[in-house]
């Protein structure tokens, strides 16, 4: 059975049309959240999915559209269907999750870290790690702001996830050259980039590269920009695609 992903959400921190970027991956009867911002808890409501049936959670960084939904999960899952959510992420991340984001709204009487409301799973960045049978994680720190750690994903050695991303045409080059096949991007449509790799940045990689790159976490305008984005293509929310 192949990789299976749904975009929950295609849209970057700012958009209104699309929903916050965030991912369902399923393989072998195993689904798996990525990452769970501010806009997931409604989106995948109208979806006809509850936070019940998800295996886990994957998160990328602390910014909001990434994040700004945990609180609604654990609150759900721990009162509406007691069990605790497994929750994957670098070990970098464990305590500015807490510390920094989630601490003020989750604390109550005895429910005071992180570990009360989630089945934490810390995993090593740069390591395969097989997180269900058929599906494994590789974390990559990439750059996104200066002192605040980011990761993107390669899952199954072949599928690359970025999360928000500045241009790094090296690393999509190594990527490639090392057996990925497809890429789903963040991408920013207007320039100048500056914390996301721009589309005008994106259209100036080799042909080679552009033809596995799916964009996704874009602005509400990406309607303008269909027929404009060179062998890239554009990642549609709510569609479902297989990955090899």
């Amino acid at each position: 059975m192949v990789l299976n992903i749904t975009m929950i959400g295609t849209g970057s921190a700012f958009a209104k049309k699309y929903d916050n970027n965030n991912a369902l991956i399923e393989k072998n009867g195993f689904r798996l959240l990525v990452d769970c911002g501010i806009t997931l808890p409604k989106a995948l409501h109208q979806q006809g999915i509850s936070f019940q049936e998800l295996d886990g959670v994957l998160i990328s960084h602390i910014h909001g559209d990434h994040v700004g939904g945990l609180e609604e999960y654990a609150f759900q899952m721990m009162f509406k269907y007691n069990r605790k959510p497994v929750l994957y992420l670098a070990e970098t991340l464990v305590e500015p999750l807490w510390e920094q984001t989630l601490r003020g709204g989750l604390t109550q009487e005895l429910l005071e870290k992180l570990d009360d409301f989630f089945d934490v799973r810390a995993l090593e960045p740069n390591i395969e790690i097989e997180i269900h049978e058929g599906l494994s994680v590789k974390l990559l720190q990439t750059k996104h702001i200066a002192n605040k750690p980011s990761y993107s994903f390669i899952f199954n050695k072949t599928f690359f996830y970025s999360a928000d991303m500045r241009f790094d045409p090296a690393l999509l080059r190594q990527l490639v050259d090392e057996g990925v096949t497809t890429i789903y991007h963040d991408c920013q449509l207007e320039a100048p980039g500056v914390v996301h790799a721009s589309l005008e940045e994106l259209l100036s990689l080799p042909e080679d590269i552009q033809e596995k790159i799916w964009l996704m976490h874009y602005g509400d305008a990406i309607e303008q920009y269909r027929g404009r984005t060179g062998s890239m293509r554009i990642v549609e929310q709510h569609k479902s695609y297989p990955i090899q």
